[in-house]
């Protein structure tokens, strides 16, 4: 597809996250230790997160809502959280896109 060329009329556009919301979001060590967890694909709990990252269920909890409000998590039923899937290019890669960035995740 020609890059400047309309996306076709059936596909589903999906919005990038804000980018102010995304560098907010950033501004942590402990939520790139979440979000790296996260590249699997599959959701986890605040406990699981939490554990990744060091810290207690509270702090974790604020974290996850600092990732949720940018942008970059979503949350499911049952307080777990995942990384939309159009984020992710390859499952179980240490690996996000954005669009805005591309996030390497390996040396965290």
């Amino acid at each position: 597809m020609n890059p400047t060329s309309e996306p076709p009329k059936n596909a589903t556009v999906t919005p990038l996250p804000d980018i102010d919301g995304l560098i907010a979001a950033l501004r942590h060590r402990s939520r790139w230790k979440m979000l790296k967890e996260l590249t699997c694909g599959e959701p986890r709990t605040i406990t699981e997160l939490a554990k990744v990252a060091g810290c207690g269920y509270d702090n974790a909890s604020q974290h996850l809502a600092q990732l949720f409000h940018g942008g970059l998590v979503e949350r499911g039923r049952g307080r777990v959280y995942q990384i939309p899937k159009q984020y992710i290019p390859t499952p179980g890669q240490p690996v996000l896109d954005y669009g805005h960035c591309l996030l390497r995740l390996d040396a965290v």
